[in-house]
């Protein structure tokens, strides 16, 4: 009867403390990640190619750890895979604020890269095991939200800390945050999961395993490619091609551009809840394609902000609804693409699943910003807008196409009974 209450309750209070640990992450994320090109540049003055070549290595890591990952999720389970992640970031980000050479910070980036990879599909198992069929796309909405809310903050009072001319501050806010992972490995680490039976829709527990299964299931192929097309066209040019082309194309002042960043939280902030009340009652893939038409939108936007950039109002004003935008899109997706991969599946697979999606969003987050960055520094931004904008096209496109490759209940179109209960207590958490 414990079992079935956990059950009915998406496992409250150890969902809650998954939550919060990922607030926490956040926050720790937000604290440095705007940082650390400054750090290695100026404050330790080893130049930007430096800087470039610790972001490569912190990308790589992703790729070298995130396939033991998987594999390490589900041998031994998701708790013991974020502890050692968390002690892997803590390590990590506590040498690289001590570093002051390249080989150094170098070996840094990689310990910290790796356990903040290994840490995300951990705490996305823990989710999907914390919660029920009813009650999942709200728990990975809320995550979103509170991962944008923590980064944001984050963000703010790592501002307040960081003081170019004294390395002792950054020193101190990288200790901050190894603290914020220990904080994570304290909180959500030692949380004990519930056996809760999957709705997984593979029931066998023979076959293919590690990365071959996801390989041989044609539709997590099929939306790992749309997966990396969306973190491709979005996440990958959030902080990166689209700034620049803000900043260089447009002349937006980095204040603005700070304000119009602001706004994509807000957005999300704002609309996440609503979002997941309007995708419970939608298709997985309408919501997917929803969210490229919107983005298509952002596009748009960018065009137009490139045309009357000589006209500093208006052109603010395009460049903050780009943010907003690319917020409303992400808002469609939070529901949608974590619980599909829960739904695709097997129980004796999710870590792998969850893993192998991690590494899709990794490496289009890592080649994202070089072809942005790229387009819109050679001058060529009509060619930067029109190559993204064919891109979000082919998003609608492929999340349709994905459509006749699931299941009804993959795809959110059979009925469901959705218990109030859990909602209200997500809500409260938020």
């Amino acid at each position: 009867m414990k079992q079935q209450r956990q059950q009915r309750r998406g496992a409250g209070s150890p969902l809650r403390r998954v939550q919060i640990g990922n607030a926490l992450s956040a926050f720790g994320s937000g604290f440095t990640m705007p940082y650390m090109f400054v750090y290695v540049d100026q404050v330790r003055g080893l130049g930007s190619l430096a800087a470039g070549m610790v972001f490569t290595v912190f990308a790589l890591a992703a790729l070298a750890v995130l396939p033991f990952t998987g594999r390490g999720i589900d041998k031994y389970g998701p708790r013991p895979v974020l502890l050692a992640g968390t002690a892997l970031a803590a390590a990590g980000a506590f040498a690289f604020g001590h570093a002051t050479g390249t080989p150094a910070l170098l070996v840094s980036s990689f310990l910290f890269g790796a356990g903040v990879t290994t840490c995300q599909p951990a705490l996305a198992t823990m989710i999907v095991r914390c919660s029920t069929a009813a009650t999942r796309s709200h728990a990975f909405a809320l995550q979103f939200t509170l991962v944008n809310l923590g980064m944001g903050i984050g963000a703010l009072v790592g501002g307040q800390i960081v003081d170019v001319a004294d390395p002792a501050s950054l020193t101190r806010l990288f200790t901050i945050e190894a603290a914020t992972f220990l904080g994570l490995a304290l909180v959500t680490g030692t949380a004990r999961m519930p056996r809760i039976r999957l709705s997984a829709v593979h029931p066998k527990s023979e076959g293919p395993t590690g990365l071959r299964a996801l390989v041989a299931d044609k539709a997590m192929l099929r939306l790992c490619v749309l997966a990396g097309l969306i973190f491709f066209t979005c996440y990958g040019q959030f902080e990166s091609g689209v700034a620049a082309f803000a900043t260089d194309t447009v002349g937006t002042p980095p204040s603005t551009l700070g304000f119009a960043i602001g706004a994509n939280a807000l957005t999300i902030v704002v609309l996440q809840m609503f979002m997941v009340r309007i995708t419970a009652r939608r298709r997985r893939t309408t919501a997917m394609a929803a969210a490229g038409l919107v983005w298509l939108g952002a596009w748009a936007m960018a065009l137009v902000a490139g045309l009357i950039r000589t006209e500093t109002m208006a052109a603010t004003v395009a460049i903050v609804s780009i943010y907003a935008l690319f917020g409303v899109g992400e808002s469609l997706l939070a529901p949608t693409m974590g619980p599909m991969v829960a739904d695709l599946a097997p129980a004796r697979l999710l870590g792998t699943y969850n893993a192998g999606y991690a590494l899709v969003k990794q490496i289009a987050i890592a080649v994202g910003p070089a072809v942005g960055v790229l387009l819109v520094g050679s001058g060529t931004w009509p060619l930067y807008l029109a190559a993204m904008a064919g891109s979000t096209v082919l998003v609608v496109v492929l999340a349709l196409r994905l459509r006749p490759h699931l299941t009804p209940e993959q795809d959110n179109a059979a009925p469901a009974v959705v218990h109030a209960l859990p909602v209200r207590e997500l809500q409260t958490a938020a």
